[in-house]
């Protein structure tokens, strides 16, 4: 018997493996992963180098010279900081500046953490359209709100010296006196400014569980209570934030001043009744060309700037909620 056998298949020839990019090595991937968040932030320092850190040291630079644009710069060493020292206009604007800041600052913020309160826990219909609302002083024109306020204001035919009159109080010069143009100019910051630090609080707020409100009202907590145990802890960070921001733009105020005063724009009056440091430090740089004289009262006014702005941050920090 005859056994027939199939034949044995000839052996198929596996195809030749796919060439695979050559891996980066660790040491690039390491290089790469630690060069890219540096890379990322890279642009925003740049920028600021170029048109913050730059100035300012250069600021610090002139500060030592006696200045002239168009002539010559001869080093003076300390004398534009000594004769600072020694000249009344600038404590004047700097007495101006630190009383405008305290009568504008405080009532903005106590006003805008009060309203964002109410606004968050009142029911109201078209509540969206309320809390908007607070954005229009912020967007309107300075120069229109100068014109509006210094009509409210105006001594003649003023709003306010009507109602003063009403009362029997004989009208006042609030652009010609000083305590009287620091509230006019005061009122035109605080209301501007108001709206945009109410949404800041109110966007706070509404990351508050409401659970923590309702428990506190089961256990007989009255709404101050609620609001000073629980809404102002929590909005602590927000509220050490507008300080600050509100101390670095207060200390730097310019146009309101400078569009209050119609006669005498960069000495906002015959006698400096609300000339701040900024309109004294333009017109002793732009108005006299002492550039040297005018970067000191910069130096001067940067030093204030960041001394009351710490000032208020440790004191806003160091300010424990009395449930931790």
């Amino acid at each position: 018997m005859t056994t027939l056998l199939s034949p044995t298949p000839a052996p198929v020839p596996s195809p030749a493996p796919a060439r695979l990019p050559k891996a980066r090595t660790g040491i690039r991937q390491g290089i790469g992963e630690r060069i890219a968040p540096y890379a990322y932030i890279a642009p925003f320092f740049v920028i600021f180098a170029v048109f913050g850190l730059f100035p300012l040291l250069f600021t610090f630079y002139v500060a030592l010279f006696d200045w002239n644009p168009i002539g010559d710069q001869v080093f003076i060493g300390t004398d534009n900081f000594t004769r600072l020292l020694d000249d009344p206009r600038f404590w004047n604007a700097a007495r101006n500046t630190l009383s405008i800041w305290l009568l504008s600052t405080v009532p903005q913020l106590a006003l805008a953490l009060a309203l964002a309160h109410l606004l968050h826990h009142a029911r109201l219909r078209w509540a969206v359209f309320f809390r908007m609302t607070m954005l229009v002083p912020y967007i309107t024109s300075v120069a229109a709100t100068t014109i509006v306020f210094a009509q409210m204001f105006d001594r003649d035919y003023g709003l306010l010296n009507w109602l003063l009159g009403l009362v029997g109080l004989g009208p006042v010069d609030f652009v010609q006196s000083g305590l009287g143009s620091h509230l006019m100019i005061a009122a035109m910051v605080t209301w501007r400014w108001f709206g945009y630090t109410t949404l800041l609080y109110l966007a706070s707020l509404q990351a508050i569980p409401r659970e923590t409100y309702e428990a506190a009202a089961v256990d007989g907590a009255g709404g101050w209570q609620r609001f000073r145990h629980i809404t102002v802890p929590s909005l602590r960070p927000i509220i050490v934030f507008t300080v600050v921001t509100s101390t670095i733009g207060g200390l730097q105020i310019f146009t309101e001043p400078l569009l209050v005063s119609r006669a005498a724009p960069l000495t906002c009056g015959p006698t400096r009744e609300c000339q701040t440091l900024t309109l004294f430090l333009y017109e002793q740089g732009f108005g006299m060309f002492q550039f040297g004289y005018a970067a000191a009262i910069g130096v001067a006014l940067f030093v204030m700037v960041v001394g009351i702005a710490l000032i208020n941050y440790l004191a806003a920090t160091r300010v424990r909620p009395e449930n931790r």
